[in-house]
């Protein structure tokens, strides 16, 4: 009975995404674990929560990419994703905001003061974003707050929301430029302030970009902000490196050595096979395997006809049956083999590129053009692919002179704005398999590209079985804890219904 009580006041410390609960963590101090807790374990902690995947294990992390119709799933179990169906998200990263907040504390002071304060304000506007991307109005400005009493947190508006993030980046873009090399940072930034304020300022312009279909109908001036960022100058070049994480022996690809189960079962989707084809991408070597069918009937695994993607709305037992004769192509063995067969890269110069390039187009900004910001972005992205050992890609390995004669044929920028823009969206498409494809999801979302496929006879979308849902709902523990302000923000948001088809303030 002692041990149940003991976790029910811890979980409902967390519950309240409070600093509370003091009192009771000083008298259950653990004799064996680490008390003496400063700004570098902290700033570890923080960036972990934010960066690592946190799905719980390598099926969650396949089912995020059946979100955006990268791969269907057979010979198991239905992938529900794969079918349209989003049932409910959580809060729980917001439980890094005690964290962030000691972090902050015990930095003060510090020669590395403002670039721990930089990474708190990046830490909490990326996380929100994370969040509201997902289910609309959030609990936001009155969070953290568990030891002022604030204890049922009021949901503040998806404008707000964003509006606060917004300043949050501006102020961690002037913290990290005023900052020293600080300790704790497990990404390959090793703590280097210039690069943690390129990426914020990338990822700046990520969350602008994302606000496109509202510019001119909100306070949020949208077009000047971006503007300003890139007036600015501070932004990722080929140098800065990637932020997120490399995988190593202890924080290991949530693919690899699953005994072939999650891999063999794990196809690529015709959406993305077939457009990888049309722009004769050999990233299609490295995503996935030739179909052994293909192999059988006598194809080389250098020729693009032996790989055979799946169509992910067709019926599971279909698509099963026709896995079980070799029809498809599954994922590239890489997943299975190597613990680092990618590192996790959630904001990088090729996207940056990318975003420039729709811009610019949008006319958002003036410097530059489009064109080369789509061929600097698409070839940073394919230049990563050359860091894989070339034993994976078949026989047709990225390289230096494929990269220079790659924008030709259906990758040479085309001539009309209308096309232009597709070729960035299926660019972003293409980077962004098996890396962060819930970031897909929200492109389509946005730009209804590259098309999802739907058969209403498969969707699981129950209520809208023609179309694809574009949200998640909220987290169960908000109907029980948190109920009053939860009602409120459906009522003010989505006419009191919960439920995956409403379209949030973003989407309107």
């Amino acid at each position: 009975m002692k041990r149940n009580i003991i976790f029910a006041v811890t979980a409902a410390c967390y519950v309240m995404l409070g600093s509370g609960c003091n009192k009771f963590s000083e008298i259950n101090t653990n004799p064996d674990a680490t008390v003496n807790v400063n700004a570098t374990m902290l700033a570890t902690n923080v960036i972990l929560k934010n960066l690592k995947f946190s799905g719980r294990d390598a099926m969650a992390y396949i089912s995020d990419n059946g979100v955006a119709k990268y791969v269907a799933y057979a010979n198991q179990n239905i992938m529900s994703s794969q079918y349209n169906y989003l049932g409910t998200t959580d809060f729980s990263n917001m439980t890094l905001l005690p964290n962030v907040e000691k972090m902050v504390m015990y930095a003060t002071g510090t020669p590395s003061e403002n670039s721990y304060k930089g990474l708190a304000k990046f830490s909490r506007a990326y996380m929100f974003y994370q969040i509201t991307m997902k289910v609309g109005d959030i609990p936001y400005s009155q969070t953290g707050k568990g030891e002022e009493g604030v204890i049922n947190i009021p949901y503040d508006t998806q404008e707000e929301v964003f509006r606060g993030i917004l300043a949050e980046l501006r102020e961690a873009d002037q913290l990290f430029a005023a900052g020293t090399t600080f300790s704790g940072d497990p990404t390959p930034y090793a703590g280097n302030p210039d690069k943690w304020r390129r990426a914020v300022n990338a990822f700046r312009l990520k969350v602008l970009l994302s606000l496109s279909n509202k510019a001119g109908n909100t306070s949020i001036n949208i077009a000047q902000e971006f503007a300003d960022v890139v007036q600015g100058g501070f932004l990722m070049t080929e140098t800065t490196g990637f932020l997120g994480l490399n995988y190593n022996a202890i924080n290991m690809h949530p693919v690899f050595s699953t005994n072939n189960v999650i891999t063999s079962r794990t196809i690529v989707s015709s959406l993305l096979i077939n457009e990888l084809k049309k722009y004769n991408d050999r990233r299609m070597f490295y995503y996935a395997e030739p179909a052994a069918a293909q192999i059988l009937g006598g194809k080389l695994q250098t020729d693009p006809d032996a790989y055979v993607g799946a169509d992910v709305e067709d019926n599971y037992d279909a698509v099963t049956a026709a896995h079980l004769t070799g029809a498809y192509s599954i994922i590239n063995l890489r997943y299975l083999n190597n613990v680092s067969s990618d590192p996790r890269m959630l904001m990088t110069y090729a996207e940056q590129q990318l975003i420039l390039a729709e811009a610019r187009i949008l006319g958002w900004i003036s410097t530059g053009t489009p064109q080369s910001y789509y061929e600097t972005g698409t070839a940073a992205a394919l230049k990563h692919l050359m860091e894989t050992t070339a034993s994976y890609a078949h026989g047709m390995p990225i390289d230096q002179n494929y990269i220079t004669n790659y924008f030709s044929g259906e990758a040479a920028f085309k001539a009309t704005a209308a096309d232009q823009l597709k070729q960035i969206w299926i660019q972003k498409y293409f980077l962004n398999f098996m890396q962060d494809p819930i970031q897909s999801y929200y492109e389509y979302r946005r730009t209804g590209y590259p098309e999802f496929p739907i058969d209403p006879a498969t969707s699981m979308n129950e209520n809208k079985r023609e179309a694809i849902p574009v949200r998640w709902m909220y987290p169960g523990v908000e109907v029980t804890q948190n109920h009053t302000n939860l009602v409120q923000a459906l009522e003010r948001q989505y006419g009191g219904i919960d439920e995956v088809n409403q379209l949030m303030w973003l989407l309107k």
